[in-house]
């Protein structure tokens, strides 16, 4: 039986790395989240890595690095990490010659197009069809994926990520890219062949890329249990989910224990030891 008494817990030393969720873990719409900043600051004050990891498809790594520095995170390109990025190189690591047909919003499409990704709409000559959090998706587009997977049986499904929606704050959301990929499994008879996003462990490996650290000591800190926290439960690397977003700490009892994250904090400045806090001063109402 699952653990029905699980309380909150916080790291008593700093790791090599740490790799953030954005959504729901950093900032929530355009509002950072309590204690990140101060948390942000002192891992870089301490030459410690940052990088950050999203599963949403519908912004480039730019638009995150400008929305991080807006929120007063500066942050360079190289720190981001999303699911434009790991599915523009997966299609190019795996499928380089295959023509794919986005159902996608303008930023994977444009980052297809500046990586040389052949893209047609005509189902005769679908090898691929990616589907992604795209808000503009439409009958044509699920019509144009039926016929390339059921009727002319060439093409295959991967996506981006396998998120059912995307939180907003006030406790709202909208539909995300589970939701499409339901559309055109329901459809087809077809399943999903490869999922880009978290829980894939490909997109920690995309974080710490050119990082001198061990994975083994570094920290995944995310709000969802079954994408963030999963992910780093696959590639055995320390997790930390803070409930400030979508993942509940009774859903946590819930678990096996082999699947929990390591650690269950309130607020994000919990990941910085005690002894750190004692000796910089911090309190809660300071953050």
């Amino acid at each position: 039986m699952t653990d029905t008494k699980i309380s909150l817990s916080f790291p008593s030393k700093l790791y090599d790395a740490y790799i953030f969720d954005m959504d729901g873990t950093i900032y929530l719409g355009d509002h950072l989240l309590p204690g990140v900043k101060r948390t942000i600051e002192e891992l870089r004050r301490r030459n410690i890595p940052v990088r950050y990891l999203s599963n949403n498809p519908t912004k480039d790594p730019s638009q995150y690095v400008e929305k991080l520095s807006k929120l007063g995170l500066p942050t360079d390109i190289s720190d981001i990490a999303n699911t434009v990025v790991t599915m523009t190189r997966w299609l190019k690591d795996h499928r380089p010659d295959a023509v794919v047909f986005p159902i996608a919003e303008q930023p994977l499409i444009d980052a297809f197009n500046d990586a040389g990704i052949k893209m047609s709409d005509n189902p005769e000559e679908i090898d691929i069809v990616v589907a992604s959090y795209d808000r503009t998706f439409d009958y044509r587009k699920l019509q144009i994926a039926f016929d390339a997977i059921w009727f002319h049986k060439r093409a295959i499904l991967v996506a981006t990520n396998p998120d059912r929606y995307c939180p907003f704050p006030g406790g709202r959301g909208e539909p995300d890219c589970a939701s499409i990929i339901a559309a055109i499994e329901a459809c087809t008879g077809t399943k999903v062949q490869m999922i880009a996003g978290k829980p894939n462990p490909v997109m920690l490996e995309e974080a710490i890329a050119g990082l001198d650290v061990d994975p083994t000591n570094c920290m995944m800190v995310g709000d969802r249990l079954h994408t963030d926290i999963q992910m780093a439960v696959r590639t055995g690397m320390f997790s930390a989910m803070p409930l400030t977003g979508d993942s509940t700490i009774e859903e946590v009892a819930e678990l096996d224990e082999k699947d929990r994250p390591t650690y269950v904090i309130d607020r994000l400045d919990r990941l910085i030891p005690a002894d750190i806090w004692e000796e910089n001063g911090w309190t809660e109402d300071d953050a």
